[in-house]
C-alpha cells in the first residue's frame, strides 16, 4: 500500500511539473494554426500554387 502511495505522489509531482509545458505547447500550436489559417485566407492563390508545387516535388521524389 505504501508503494502505491509513493507511485501516486511521484505521478502527481511529475504532472505538476509537466502540465504548464503541455499547456504552453497547446497554446503555441493553437496560435500557429490561427496564423496559418489567416495567411491562407489572405493569400489563397499563393497557397494553391505552393501546394501544387509541393505535390509536384513529392511526386518527383516518389518516382525515384
Amino acid at each position: 500500500m505504501e508503494m502505491t502511495n509513493h507511485i501516486e505522489d511521484a505521478a502527481h509531482a511529475i504532472e505538476s511539473r509537466v502540465r504548464p509545458q503541455i499547456d504552453e505547447a497547446r497554446r503555441r500550436i493553437s496560435d500557429a494554426s490561427t496564423q496559418a489559417e489567416t495567411f491562407v485566407r489572405q493569400h489563397p492563390g499563393a497557397c494553391l500554387i505552393g501546394a501544387v508545387a509541393f505535390g509536384y516535388l513529392i511526386a518527383r521524389l516518389a518516382r525515384r
